[in-house]
């Protein structure tokens, strides 16, 4: 019988919210109980197991981070878009450093991550439209932003930028403005 109270919606918000506190790669099924004062076996009428959990704060996560980049890329292109899609993902990444790492696990193509994810995708393509590139070079733009803007975000979460008095910010407005320089002069296949 189903704990009165409790349904998946409530277990993913609070797995989402202990993965901000304790970091994603601690938050079990067992580590959720604890939570909420329950055995294990309680949970798992609501979750399939603790691959479906992760899978469901990964699509949190995305469907929060889509919603937070779709208001901040409204009405702009070009510079400006891609400058509100880079700073949406980096304020997302710091104010939630748990979810931002459930949406860098490997995920199911149908599980609940999917559709949240490929909303994201869609908006990263969003900022591609000024740039007037192929539909071939788009897939190589989105993998650069994709890889640039993560390894940039996860090295600054990481502490490894401490060791220069240039603030951080300053460089990561360079790198955005490279990157727009990049984007509206991409080299032909």
């Amino acid at each position: 019988m189903p704990r009165v109270g409790m349904t998946a919606d409530r277990l993913t918000q609070a797995a989402a919210e202990l993965a901000d506190e304790i970091g994603f790669d601690n938050v079990t099924v067992s580590a959720l109980a604890r939570h909420f004062g329950v055995k294990d076996a309680s949970l798992y009428s609501h979750i399939k197991n603790a691959k479906d959990l992760r899978a469901r704060v990964a699509a949190l996560a995305f469907t929060e981070l889509a919603d937070q980049v779709a208001a901040n890329m409204a009405g702009r292109s070009g510079k400006d878009a891609l400058s509100a899609f880079a700073n949406s993902y980096r304020d997302y990444a710091t104010q939630h450093p748990g979810r931002y790492a459930a949406m860098q696990q490997d995920l199911d193509a149908d599980g609940p991550a999917a559709p949240p994810a490929r909303r994201h995708a869609e908006l990263t393509r969003a900022i591609l439209h000024a740039y007037d590139l192929t539909p071939e070079a788009q897939i190589d733009a989105i993998r650069l932003l994709g890889a640039t803007l993560h390894g940039y975000i996860t090295l600054e979460l990481q502490g490894s930028f401490r060791h220069t008095p240039r603030p951080t910010t300053t460089s990561w407005q360079i790198a955005l403005s490279a990157l727009h320089t990049l984007l509206s002069n991409w080299p032909e296949d």
